[in-house]
C-alpha cells in the first residue's frame, strides 16, 4: 500500500507524519469541546450584555424624555391603554395614566419605559438592541431553560465575599416565539426586586433586533407590589406589529 502524508487539523495532535492515515488510539482531540465552550460563552456574554443594558435602562426609566408623538395610544377597558410604536413595530398594553419615556444610549438602540407618577420602583420597559448576524433566532441563545439559567447565573453574585446581588430563577417558558422569564434580584440589606421579562426577536429589513420587555416591582413594598397584576399583564401583552 502506498504511503500517504497526513496533517492533523487539530493543533493538539502530533505533527504531520508519513504512514497510514490513522490516528493512534491514545490521541484525543479537544478542539470541538473547546470550540463549543467558546461559542456558548460568546452567546452568554452577548446575552448578558443585552439584558444588563435592559436592566440599566429600566432602572433609569424616570430619566427618559417623553415618548415621540409618532407613537399611538388607544384607550382600552379595565384601566389600560394600548401603546403602539409604528417606527419600532411593536404594541403593548400599559396601565392608563402611566408616564411614557423614550431614549437611546450606549449598549442599546432604543428604550421605551412606562411608569406611575407616584412610584419610581415599578415600571415596564421595552429595550431594542441590534445583534450580530450569527444570532438568527432565540434558539441561537439555547432553549428557554438554558437561556434563563445563563441569565440568572450571570447576574448572581451571592457567592462573592462580601456577598453581592442574589439572583433566583422562578420560572421560564416559551410561547408563540417568545421567551418568558421570571426571577428576583436582591442586594444585601435591600428589598427584593421581582422581575418578569419577555424576550423576542424580529428582523427590521437590515438586521435582527432583540426586544427585551421587562416589568419590575418590589415584593416587600406595599406601594410597589400593588402594581404586580398590571405589570404582568403589560409584559404578556407585548406583540410585534
Amino acid at each position: 500500500m502506498a504511503s500517504v502524508t497526513t496533517a492533523s487539523l487539530c493543533p493538539g495532535l502530533t505533527k504531520p507524519s508519513r504512514g497510514h492515515a490513522k490516528l493512534p488510539r491514545s490521541t484525543v482531540c479537544h478542539c470541538l469541546p473547546a470550540r463549543k465552550t467558546e461559542e456558548v460563552l460568546k452567546r452568554r456574554d452577548a446575552l448578558l450584555g443585552v439584558l444588563l443594558s435592559s436592566a440599566a435602562a429600566s432602572s433609569a426609566a424616570t430619566l427618559l424624555a417623553p415618548a415621540d408623538a409618532s407613537a399611538e395610544t388607544a384607550e382600552l377597558q379595565e384601566g389600560f391603554t394600548a401603546y403602539e410604536d409604528e417606527a419600532n413595530k411593536f404594541s403593548i398594553v400599559v396601565p392608563q395614566g402611566w408616564q411614557v419615556g423614550a431614549g437611546e444610549g450606549s449598549g442599546f438602540k432604543n428604550v421605551t419605559a412606562f411608569f406611575p407618577d407616584q412610584d419610581a420602583n415599578s415600571s415596564v420597559s421595552v429595550v431594542i438592541t441590534g445583534i450580530g448576524p450569527d444570532f438568527t433566532s432565540l434558539k441561537s441563545f439555547g432553549n428557554v431553560d438554558e437561556f434563563a439559567e445563563n441569565l440568572v447565573t450571570g447576574l448572581d453574585r451571592s457567592w462573592q465575599r462580601p456577598a453581592g446581588v442574589k439572583a433566583k430563577l422562578l420560572d421560564s417558558r416559551a410561547s408563540n416565539g417568545m421567551y418568558y422569564i421570571e426571577y428576583t434580584l436582591q442586594n444585601p440589606g435591600d428589598k427584593r426586586r421581582h422581575i418578569v421579562s419577555a424576550i423576542g426577536m424580529a428582523f427590521n429589513g437590515w438586521y435582527n433586533r432583540l426586544y427585551t420587555i421587562t416589568g419590575q416591582y418590589f415584593d416587600e413594598d406595599e406601594e410597589s407590589a400593588k402594581y404586580r397584576p398590571a405589570i404582568e399583564k403589560s409584559v404578556k401583552s407585548f406583540k410585534f406589529t
